[in-house]
């Protein structure tokens, strides 16, 4: 997937069958991760799916769907549900609009910095 300049990756690197079995410094230290990994590949975007792992990682209790003020290095930083059947808080139709947002905004070049 790099080849094709995509990457993936997850906060917490054990599994759990949902997100309220991990802890607040296991995500903050997936974040860590994260922004090491950032800055060696130098993506233009980063996408994390699921808000509420994006405000514990990065203590952000209020941040929502969409792009985010800050960046990780010299990438921007968006912010996507998580699309999981564990999920039901976003249709199927909200979630297809939404990642389709972040990938017209990677084409646009008003969003490259």
């Amino acid at each position: 997937m790099l080849d094709a300049g995509y990457g993936l990756t997850v906060f917490v690197e054990r599994a759990t069958a949902t997100a309220a079995e991990l802890t607040a410094e296991e995500f903050v230290a997936g974040r860590r991760r994260l922004e090491r990994k950032v800055r060696r590949y130098s993506p233009r975007w980063v996408a994390v799916l699921g808000i509420g792992a994006y405000r514990m990682a990065f203590d952000r209790p209020r941040a929502t769907v969409g792009p985010q003020p800050e960046r990780i290095g010299s990438a921007g930083l968006w912010v996507l549900p998580n699309p999981s059947g564990l999920n039901a808080n976003h249709q199927l139709a909200d979630l297809a609009r939404m990642f389709r947002e972040l990938r017209l905004a990677i084409n646009d070049a008003t969003f490259r910095k």
